[in-house]
């Protein structure tokens, strides 16, 4: 399909929706298959390049693998699709790209075994040579291995005393949530799998790397964190919390961090966020913002002027409105609302954002993409804007 065509196609579906749309473009026009979990990154010499997950499901599907494709700088249509990752017979999901201070490229992504989430395993994939024409040559691949520790179930106690007992996380004929998760924070073999990639990576001013990382075996999240430039990773204690998973990392100018995390626990559905005063090696406990969330992951950067945007689906059910906010004190109050893309509940579903600021501070956002307005089938779109026109 020409992007003249889905351009009008897109057009077309911002006449038919409540609010105006940002316009942007599809990657690859609609097909019929799961394409989901979309990352992007700008490159050295200005071109794009964005991954996500494709196949027939997700966990359950053997055929899901990573692709990807480039936006050459100044040119107005995406690249042919390239095929980034495959490990065989089992499925390959939520992948995230991240250019180190170097200027190397990594891919990072899980592979799922045994078709269950909190058995996954973090893989890895690096280039140097990624800038020409076609995908980039991987020159080297590995998995991470964390070993949160002892640590980590101390941690998650003293968490869950911290936040209460939630009777409404679980039945009333069964253990409470926090004693079970608790008790399984002390088993060895499961604390050191299932640590899922989602969000960006973030580079602190000393160099540390922080990953950020989530469970759905604990329904909670962390941070790799290295400081030798990805050679070694070592786990961050947990951010503990009722069902906040999936982190998104911002840094304030005290060199304090912020994590806001997408909310699977109890309602109401809001935005969770914890803090960290020591480069991320230790969390306050999540708490409810005041920004709703439909169980959906969020997405924020921080600026080079250093205020934060956030991109988020701004219901408390459905994924059918996506927002960009602005905040210019650190989160205190977020202003704005920047439709990125609206559909009327049930004919859309804009989720799984990610932002970067490209180096003239233009804003790209990715996320998966499907509207009824449109036809049947899903895409990842691409959209851009100056954090300016968040009003």
């Amino acid at each position: 399909m020409q992007r003249i065509s889905v351009t009008l196609l897109l057009l077309t579906a911002v006449l038919c929706t409540p609010a105006l749309a940002l316009e942007g473009e599809l990657i690859f026009p609609l097909q019929e298959k799961h394409v989901h979990g979309s990352s992007i990154v700008e490159c050295p010499n200005g071109d794009l390049l964005t991954t996500w997950f494709y196949g027939s499901g997700e966990r359950t599907a053997n055929d899901v693998k990573i692709q990807g494709a480039r936006l050459k700088k100044g040119d107005a249509a995406w690249s042919p699709v390239y095929d980034f990752a495959d490990t065989p017979d089992l499925p390959d999901c939520n992948p995230v790209l991240f250019i180190d201070n170097d200027e190397k490229l990594w891919l990072l992504w899980v592979v799922v075994q045994g078709n269950r989430w909190e058995q996954s395993i973090l893989k890895y994939r690096t280039s140097t040579n990624y800038e020409g024409e076609g995908p980039p040559d991987w020159d080297w691949q590995d998995i991470i291995l964390l070993k949160p520790g002892e640590k980590f179930a101390t941690a998650m106690e003293a968490g869950f005393e911290a936040l209460g007992f939630s009777e409404e996380m679980w039945a009333e004929y069964a253990k409470p949530y926090d004693q079970l998760v608790i008790e399984a924070s002390k088993d060895r073999v499961k604390r050191d799998t299932g640590w899922m990639t989602r969000c960006r990576l973030v580079v602190l001013p000393n160099g540390r790397i922080l990953l950020p990382l989530y469970s759905d075996g604990y329904n909670t999240s962390l941070m790799g964190i290295s400081d030798d430039g990805g050679k070694s990773w070592q786990a961050s204690k947990p951010i503990v919390g009722l069902g906040n998973i999936q982190p998104t990392v911002t840094i304030k100018k005290d060199g304090g961090l912020v994590a806001f995390m997408r909310d699977n626990g109890r309602a109401p559905k809001r935005i969770i966020q914890a803090t960290s005063e020591d480069e991320g090696m230790t969390w306050s406990v999540g708490k409810d913002m005041k920004l709703p969330n439909p169980g959906a992951s969020v997405a924020a950067v921080t600026l080079s002027n250093g205020h934060w945007v956030m991109v988020y689906n701004d219901t408390q059910i459905g994924r059918h409105s996506l927002v960009a906010s602005i905040t210019r004190d650190e989160g205190k109050t977020w202003k704005g609302e920047l439709v990125l893309d609206r559909a009327k509940a049930y004919e859309g579903n804009f989720g799984y954002p990610c932002v970067v600021q490209g180096k003239d501070d233009t804003l790209h956002v990715t996320y998966s993409y499907k509207s009824s307005s449109i036809g049947p089938g899903a895409s990842i779109k691409h959209t851009s804007f100056d954090p300016a026109e968040i009003k």
